[in-house]
């Protein structure tokens, strides 16, 4: 792991939720662990969600040793009951939720049209999709009482660009969809909702999952991966989606929603 350490207070006195909050194991850092402890660094109190308590323990244990406050909660966020109950703990917990960063996803089995099987299709889109309306559902009644709020969701450049992978791309375009909605319904509320859209990334689930599943030594994909990037030939790391989080849940941000944020090295200036 490898970033400064240094806490600059810009989420001091703030409750975070971080959903997908573990990590695929590997040589490098995931996204969502990368934002929660980046989130601490910052003064957050992080509620840490995933799956996987292990994994999330993990997480908690880098955050306490930076000397940051986070807590743990294991939950399936495909399951409504599991959403309300992450919702509650975190009011329970800390009073309030001021920030829920959605950074739950997966491609699993997915392909083009022809060979796609509809299995496989229905739980990307339960996982990459239906599980943020599910978290957005029951914090945001939390945060209009409160009458604030940064809800932060995790897309892709897939979902703008050419890829072949159909049920990836189409949950990550809804995602953009659902970010639009949430915006605009809950202006009035002070609430604000925004994306990231990672590119090429260097992350455990990008590198370690995808050279095991298409059977390609890691050194290969990376370098074939790199040379894609057109800002430097070089893959971006969690660190670099989780400062676009950071500022985003940040009051620097507070004039800010319903914003689709490339964080890819220039990749999607492709597409014009």
């Amino acid at each position: 792991m490898t970033a400064a350490n240094q806490t600059g207070g810009r989420l001091a006195g703030k409750a975070a939720i971080v959903v997908g909050a573990g990590q695929t194991p590997g040589d490098t850092i995931g996204n969502g662990r990368a934002t929660a402890i980046s989130f601490a660094r910052e003064g957050a109190r992080v509620l840490l969600v995933d799956r996987d308590e292990g994994s999330a323990r993990e997480t908690h244990l880098m955050i306490e040793k930076d000397g940051g406050e986070s807590h743990v909660i294991a939950a399936d966020v495909t399951k409504e009951d599991d959403c309300r109950a992450l919702a509650a703990a975190a009011v329970e917990r800390f009073g309030r939720v001021d920030v829920l960063h959605n950074n739950v996803g997966i491609g699993t089995g997915d392909s083009g049209p022809v060979h796609l099987e509809q299995e496989a299709w229905r739980r990307i889109m339960d996982v990459n999709l239906t599980a943020m309306f599910l978290t957005i559902k029951h914090v945001l009644p939390h945060m209009r009482e409160q009458r604030s709020g940064s809800i932060i969701n995790i897309s892709s450049v897939a979902s703008v660009a050419s890829t072949g992978m159909l049920a990836y791309k189409v949950s990550k375009a809804g995602v953009n969809a659902l970010t639009h909605q949430i915006a605009m319904g809950n202006a009035h509320y002070g609430i604000r909702c925004n994306a990231i859209l990672p590119g090429l990334m260097n992350t455990p689930m990008a590198i370690e999952g995808m050279s095991e599943a298409r059977g390609i030594p890691k050194e290969a994909l990376i370098k074939g991966r790199d040379s894609m990037v057109p800002l430097g030939a070089k893959q971006g790391t969690a660190w670099d989606v989780a400062n676009a989080a950071v500022f985003l849940a940040s009051d620097e941000a507070k004039f800010i929603t319903g914003v689709l944020l490339p964080v890819d090295g220039g990749q999607s200036i492709k597409i014009g």
